[in-house]
């Protein structure tokens, strides 16, 4: 006996004859699937995938004839992974941890630059370093949406590098 009632569990609605797993139906369209007006098929066994046909039987004249302009096209409205998304979280992590060192560090300068620079220019220039790592991140993050994600991070690891927050390295929070 391998019927549904020597399950283990059995809920109402069990026989509901789409829960079925069974062999599926045969395709009703001979020619095989179509895609929709604007949609290109990519990867494996794309080729067995047809266009649509408008009322004259032709394929769709708007649709792109070159199949890397069509990846291209997709690849880039694709959503980002759950391990981009991580690393992006972490990166701006190290961007915002970097602000508040740009900020500690330029605070605990202030009183030996005030023989070199006047306080006006000292606190510009501290606010520029302070927002410096938001302004990179920000900017690698909308100009790099169109491009492949290592470029992105590229841009993003280089910030990392020249962005580090080198009074709050050289001094510390504390001071020497």
């Amino acid at each position: 006996m391998n019927g549904r009632d020597d399950d283990a569990l059995s809920w109402s609605g069990d026989d509901d004859p789409t829960l079925d797993a069974g062999v599926p139906e045969a395709d009703p369209d001979p020619a095989g699937p179509v895609l929709p007006d604007g949609y290109v098929a990519v990867g494996k066994g794309s080729e067995a995938i047809g266009e649509a046909q408008d009322s004259t039987g032709s394929a769709d004249a708007d649709a792109p004839n070159d199949a890397g302009a069509g990846a291209e096209e997709v690849s880039a409205k694709t959503p980002m992974g759950s391990a981009e998304l991580i690393t992006l979280g972490v990166l701006g992590g190290v961007y915002a941890l970097f602000a508040i060192g740009w900020l500690i560090g330029g605070l605990r300068l202030q009183g030996r630059a005030q023989y070199l620079v006047f306080d006006v220019m000292y606190q510009g220039s501290l606010w520029l370093a302070v927002l410096a790592p938001v302004l990179w991140f920000v900017t690698a993050f909308l100009l790099t949406r169109g491009s492949r994600a290592w470029v992105r991070f590229a841009w993003l690891a280089a910030g990392v590098v020249l962005l580090l927050p080198w009074p709050f390295v050289m001094i510390g929070a504390v001071g020497q």
